[in-house]
């Protein structure tokens, strides 16, 4: 699998990353989003399944947004929004450096609600499709109620750090969706989706998924029977086959 590094910045932070494929222009271009912890490696697999079936892939880490990633920034600084605008800016530096024919996004976890904000504010004439994998619309929710995952906090006192493990995580994660409806933020959107979600997932309830399927208006969508907060083995398997089909739409 052909691979190479791709970098550009945000506020003078260096985002890191990797297309995989062919970098010719006039390709059809797909952007992958990780999840929050996680790094760039965790979109691996579906990178180079995009990659290999003709797609040119891009994946990268946000800046701040795990413990591993090899972007710049701290991920005490790192929120939703400081993540929209790192993916603004891979989007510009891929139309600049890549002259694709299409972008989609591809988005897993908190990667997967940000693509879904990011697509809403660029619009179908800029986004050609979505994909949504276990995408965390739950955040603003987990923030009004003070429990972030393994964070723990007064809703009305956002303190500014929300914690120092896993990883350190500041006030500002949970001040920046504290008001926010996500279904409201998402529904700009009018393009095709790709909504997938596991039965079995105890991080985002599968109900987020749910209700967002009916605020897209041309959403394929599918349960997988089983499957927890990231898919593996057969899961992922079969996911990708869901992928690959729509894009091929």
């Amino acid at each position: 699998m052909k691979q190479e590094k791709f970098e550009c910045s945000r506020d003078r932070l260096t985002i890191r990353g990797h297309v995989y494929g062919e970098t010719a222009s006039g390709r059809d271009v797909v952007i992958l989003s990780h999840g929050f912890l996680g790094n760039e490696s965790h979109v691996k697999d579906y990178a180079e399944a995009v990659a290999g079936a003709g797609f040119t892939a891009v994946a990268y880490d946000f800046c701040g947004g795990g413990i591993e990633c090899s972007s710049d920034g701290k991920t005490e600084e790192m929120t939703v929004l400081t993540e929209r605008e790192d993916l603004l800016q891979v989007i510009e530096a891929v139309r600049e450096r890549l002259a694709p024919a299409s972008i989609s996004l591809m988005g897993c976890s908190q990667g997967g609600f940000v693509s879904a904000l990011t697509a809403s504010r660029l619009g179908a004439k800029e986004i050609r499709r979505l994909v949504l994998f276990y995408p965390a619309l739950c955040i603003p929710d987990d923030a009004r109620r003070g429990q972030m995952q393994t964070y723990h906090f007064d809703p009305a006192h956002v303190p500014d750090l929300l914690g120092k493990e896993p990883m350190p995580l500041g006030g500002d994660y949970a001040r920046t969706v504290m008001d926010m409806d996500p279904y409201q933020e998402i529904r700009g959107y009018k393009g095709p989706v790709l909504l997938i979600h596991g039965t079995e997932d105890d991080i985002v309830n599968i109900r987020y998924a749910r209700r967002a399927k009916e605020v897209y208006g041309d959403c394929t969508y599918y349960e997988i029977e089983g499957a927890g907060h990231g898919f593996k083995g057969k899961n992922e398997t079969k996911a990708i086959r869901y992928l690959l089909a729509f894009l091929k739409q």
